[in-house]
């Protein structure tokens, strides 16, 4: 994974780039990742977010529109290391996630507006590869996400390939 730093992608590109409001929290043991964005948007129902990690992943974010629901968890550690083992460089979770402390040892970059014990319903409902916004950005599959500790941003096109 190329080096980059939020901030400087910001100076370098300030007219190019959505600026995520805050409020994520980072679980994944990757602290910073960057990629290509694929998107699912489901509301308290993993079960296409199981499916999209379940696939070839590399150099792809996944953004999961969760609705912001924080009364269940739609990314627990099995689908954490499910994600990692496809190649997939991250997960953005506008909802919650579980498993907060296994997640931590798994070399994915995974963001959410927090935790929650309680699984989701599994009844395969929801969209796939739909644009979707929420914390003040439209993100737009095929776009990229870039994830650190100053936060997150989105771009039409890679950032990191023109430098």
């Amino acid at each position: 994974m190329p080096q980059f730093a939020t901030a400087d992608l910001c100076d370098q590109y300030p007219n190019e780039v959505q600026i995520v409001a805050p409020g994520f929290f980072s679980y994944g043991g990757l602290p910073a990742f960057a990629g290509q964005m694929m998107t699912v948007k489901v509301f308290e129902d993993n079960s296409l977010v199981r499916a999209a990690l379940g696939e070839d992943g590399t150099g792809k974010v996944l953004v999961v529109d969760g609705g912001g629901s924080l009364r269940c968890a739609l990314v627990g550690d099995n689908l954490a290391a499910m994600g990692q083992q496809h190649g997939w460089q991250g997960i953005v979770v506008y909802g919650c996630i579980r498993d907060a402390q296994p997640i931590s040892q798994i070399a994915i970059g995974l963001r959410a507006l927090g935790t929650h014990p309680m699984k989701s319903i599994k009844q395969g409902v929801g969209q796939r590869d739909v644009a979707v916004t929420f914390s003040g950005v439209r993100f737009v599959p095929g776009h990229f996400l870039y994830a650190d500790a100053d936060g997150i941003i989105v771009a039409a096109h890679d950032l990191l390939a023109d430098g």
